[in-house]
């Protein structure tokens, strides 16, 4: 992969901010996006509270296949990078 090739994915990554959405359907967007992703694809989590319950419930549901990494916690959003591996 070329560095350009980098450079424009860096640029496509989705962000998905569901401050706005209604809480009970959060998750189900939230594991949609995922679902869509290809192998290596992220996209990063916007959220008003830190969604920890949000990582068990990967770990419980896809398990081994997704990396999590905090870009910024709180006190106002939180910021996730949600990447399947």
């Amino acid at each position: 992969m070329f560095i350009d090739d980098v450079v424009k994915r860096r640029k496509e990554m989705k962000e998905l901010n569901v401050v706005s959405i209604v809480p009970k359907e959060r998750h189900s967007l939230i594991f949609r996006t995922f679902d869509e992703l290809g192998k290596g694809d992220s996209f990063i989590l916007i959220n008003d509270h830190d969604p920890k319950p949000l990582y068990y419930q990967f770990l419980h549901e896809k398990e081994g296949l997704f990396i999590w990494e905090y870009l910024e916690q709180g006190p106002e959003l939180w910021r996730v990078k949600i990447t399947k591996s």
